[in-house]
């Protein structure tokens, strides 16, 4: 009896310690800090939440953010963070690369409906299944990483092997970095007003013989706001040089996605991706109800931009009264891929919006058409999209009107046939 109830104390104070531990933030001037997961140190909760309520200090917006540890079927043992405030939320999967899962504001919401219900966990994701495509089987976040190493369609590729020969490698589908856990998930909440809210955490893809590439990401927003900031760096930890491909695979269904929607963009040159989609050249910006058995369509842009380089896209609803915009730096990501794939609601009635370092041709592809960056031993390279929200036909036309000032007066030139293959 006395042991029994020395085991209950000792388990009270365990799980006194934990919540200790998830409720305390480091100390740092700028920001109230908490480490979620680190894998250096093992901290690894299972669980965590955080509110306003915890930090009095950030004023009268309400915002909370939680991680949960999903169970059963294919998504056992994931980790799932919700963040939301009084005009935004979103969630995050950090066992997937940190890829996020959806945002809504109000009735519009960034995703889709797709076949995959659950969040399969990477343990379950067999890359090289139906001849490299078997990172579908874990595919329905709204945005998704393709990269790091490579990006794009699979099929062989040439490299240099260990012993400094020629050799050749199969790439799979959109490469490694959205079914590697991260190693590190943090969050952080500014102490000075708007009290921005973060989730920040670092992914490794990394080989011996192979690319050593860390990809630390930063996922904020402002109490309040209908956006949502993405800014990420890419460092080549290797002492050799070292290519690299990002594609940010945005992907929208049902809510903005339906007959009639339409997509703007400052269009300086569009190509189709193969003859299929030449077929469809006329209606590359306007989008059709549902159809079964419809073949993808794939339309590549080199998108025009400010004298700053900032750019952006958007899609709207039929009604031109909801819709989300994405903006971002040619410096940084000079292409912009359009995906089509208005099947079956069933199949995964879908639109992805890809701004990319190039397009998701097969790596050898874009290699030879220049659009393979390389990254010096140690190098960075930076990335910051923001996306926003829009949730009446003013924002719609303020952010069309944006998009038409990107493009001026600069014609548009239109390839009726692919320009790589």
């Amino acid at each position: 009896m006395k042991m029994s109830y020395v085991l209950l104390i000792l388990f009270a104070f365990s799980i006194s310690a934990s919540a200790q531990e998830k409720t305390t933030p480091t100390a740092q001037p700028d920001v109230w800090r908490y480490s979620l997961i680190d894998a250096e140190s093992q901290t690894h909760l299972e669980e965590f939440s955080l509110s306003n309520l915890d930090l009095p200090e950030t004023g009268d917006a309400k915002w909370s953010i939680t991680m949960k540890t999903l169970a059963g079927g294919k998504q056992d043992g994931v980790r799932f963070i919700s963040v939301v405030h009084e005009n935004l939320s979103f969630s995050v999967i950090p066992t997937r690369g940190l890829s996020i899962y959806e945002v809504k504001s109000g009735d519009v919401r960034l995703g889709w409906d797709s076949p995959i219900k659950e969040h399969v966990h990477p343990q379950y994701i067999n890359l090289d299944s139906r001849g490299g495509l078997g990172w579908l089987d874990g595919f329905n976040e709204w945005m998704v990483r393709c990269g790091l190493e490579y990006a794009g369609h699979p099929g062989l590729d040439e490299f240099t092997t260990n012993t400094g020969d020629a050799g050749t490698m199969d790439l799979t589908l959109h490469g490694k970095v959205g079914n590697i856990p991260a190693s590190t998930v943090e969050v952080l909440i500014e102490k000075k007003s708007p009290h921005r809210i973060h989730i920040r955490g670092v992914v490794h893809e990394r080989l011996f013989f192979g690319p050593k590439l860390m990809l630390a990401t930063d996922l904020s927003t402002v109490p309040g706001e209908a956006s949502l900031r993405v800014h990420d760096t890419v460092t080549n930890l290797g002492a050799s040089l070292q290519e690299m491909q990002l594609i940010y695979h945005a992907n929208y269904g049902r809510g903005l996605l339906e007959k009639g929607a339409k997509v703007f963009a400052p269009v300086n040159l569009i190509s189709p991706m193969n003859d299929h989609a030449a077929k469809a050249m006329t209606t590359w910006d306007t989008y059709q109800e549902p159809t079964p058995g419809f073949v993808e369509e794939v339309f590549l842009i080199h998108p025009y931009a400010n004298p700053k380089g900032q750019t952006g896209v958007l899609l709207q609803n039929a009604n031109g009264d909801r819709g989300s915009s994405i903006h971002w730096n040619v410096k940084e990501l000079p292409y912009l891929t359009i995906w089509k794939n208005t099947v079956a609601e069933a199949d995964g009635y879908v639109t992805g919006l890809e701004p990319a370092t190039g397009f998701p041709y097969n790596r050898k592809v874009e290699r030879e058409a220049g659009r393979v960056p390389v990254l010096e031993p140690g190098a960075s390279r930076s990335f910051t999209l923001d996306y926003h929200l829009h949730k009446d036909e003013e924002s719609v036309k303020q952010v069309q009107q944006q998009i038409k000032a990107y493009q001026g007066i600069r014609p548009t030139t239109v390839e009726n046939r692919p320009l790589s293959q």
